[in-house]
């Protein structure tokens, strides 16, 4: 069994008891570095990382899972990483994104809505001579190749 496939089981067995969080990615580097992230509907905090951190790593050392000498990162995804799953895009709803398309093109907006298929998006459409309007506009995942949440400091 892969070592990730192991972490995966760690980390659902952890948190089965806390619907609120969810894992988004796991990645075993070449440099030894075991990176998990997790994320909650309503963020995650440090006691829950470390929490994970310490069953996951107690069971790798227990299991001898790992041959290799390694390091454990476990946090929420940075705020410049792509949204990856629906859970994220539906928690971010009311927030201000930048979408990558497949056709090159790039969009800005604020998330509306998030399905299995699409998201939409509600943009401000600016055209020569012409007042700008709020477009809403559903855009299918397929089409999009990155989707980031845009921070604002005002």
């Amino acid at each position: 069994m892969g070592i990730e496939k192991r972490v995966l089981e760690l980390v659902e067995e952890k948190i089965a008891d806390r619907p609120d969080l969810f894992l988004v990615d796991i990645k075993m580097h070449s440099n030894g570095k075991l990176i998990i992230h997790v994320d909650g509907d309503q963020g995650i905090n440090i006691q829950d990382c470390a929490a994970i951190s310490r069953h996951v790593g107690y069971h790798l050392e227990e299991e001898n899972a790992i041959e290799n000498a390694y390091n454990l990162e476990v946090s929420s995804p940075g705020v410049d990483s792509p949204l990856r799953l629906l859970r994220q895009y539906r928690k971010n709803i009311g927030r201000t994104v930048a979408l990558k398309m497949v056709d090159g093109s790039k969009r800005e907006g604020t998330l509306q809505e998030a399905s299995e298929k699409e998201i939409t998006l509600s943009e401000i459409i600016k055209e020569k001579g012409k007042k700008a309007i709020q477009v809403e506009t559903s855009i299918p995942l397929d089409q999009i190749i990155e989707t980031k949440v845009l921070i604002s400091f005002k």
